[in-house]
């Protein structure tokens, strides 16, 4: 498993455009409201920090992962939301306000979440200590790739609002499109990896993935948040940012083997994603 260009340009690039498509449909309101209730925001830090990194855990310990394995999977547990959870969420019609502000808070908590999960997973599987440093570049890149097609996004509905809303259907067709065509390009290009390594660690990637969906979406609504905060926690701790993981176990632990785990979870979860949020679409397909 290695970056390449589909990973390292086209992937970002794509999601860069896709997210100003999304900044056409939010403004400043949206992100207000978070901040006079912020029990969604806490309730999606919790699952996303406090209870993922214990089932992958469970998993990697139920399953018998092979200890580079096992930390690979850990590794992605710790890491926080992608970019493609706003779009899901977009396409699921779940709240992407809150979607980014979790993206946005959970990638500077992660700072200090990743290296200890990570460096307590090292010991445990592997009985060795290795320092790892906050991936602060890699959170500058997200940051880019969320905040600033966003904000001029935001700007450009804040300016044009008839433009915005008249290109709100084609930027959501558009976004299906996009996704599917860079799933059908990650899947050929990492083929060979998922065929060798599905049968060591695939299942426990499946598992972790509709485990994170599944809490994400019935403990909120358990905690009676509204619906659309439940998707959106749904997509933020169920879509991981696989980039992140497979960046630090390449360039800074340099083991191909802990990047599988984060290379088959991220093309698990684009499939798992659509078909969940197109059951949730169809089971309530007027707009709330």
């Amino acid at each position: 498993m290695q970056a390449t260009l589909l990973t390292t340009v086209l992937l970002p690039l794509a999601l860069a455009v896709i997210m100003f498509g999304l900044g056409l449909g939010l403004t400043a309101a949206d992100f207000r409201r978070i901040a006079r209730y912020p029990r969604a925001v806490l309730i999606g830090l919790f699952l996303q920090t406090g209870v993922l990194p214990w089932v992958a855990l469970g998993l990697a310990l139920l399953l018998r992962l092979p200890p580079e394995l096992a930390v690979g999977l850990m590794l992605l547990a710790a890491s926080p939301g992608g970019a493609a959870a706003n779009i899901y969420s977009h396409l699921a019609r779940g709240d992407v306000a809150l979607n980014i502000t979790l993206t946005a808070v959970n990638s500077l908590l992660c700072l200090l979440t990743l290296p200890l999960i990570l460096n307590l997973s090292l010991a445990f599987f592997l009985g060795q200590g290795q320092y790892v440093p906050p991936p602060v570049s890699k959170i500058v890149e997200v940051a880019v790739i969320i905040i600033v097609p966003v904000s001029l996004g935001m700007g450009l509905r804040a300016s044009a609002p008839g433009f915005a809303a008249a290109m709100e259907r084609p930027v959501r067709v558009l976004s299906v499109l996009v996704l599917a065509l860079l799933v059908a390009a990650a899947v050929a290009q990492a083929w060979s990896t998922l065929l060798a390594y599905l049968g060591a660690v695939g299942l426990a990637c499946l598992a972790f993935n509709l485990a994170s969906m599944g809490t994400g979406y019935a403990a909120p609504l358990a905690l009676r948040l509204p619906r659309r905060q439940a998707i959106a926690i749904a997509m933020e701790i169920g879509i991981h940012n696989g980039t992140l993981a497979i960046y630090i176990a390449l360039n800074v632990l340099a083991s191909p083997a802990m990047a599988i785990p984060a290379a088959i979870y991220s093309l698990v979860m684009f499939v798992t994603a659509a078909l969940f949020a197109l059951w949730l679409v169809r089971r309530d397909p007027q707009p709330p």
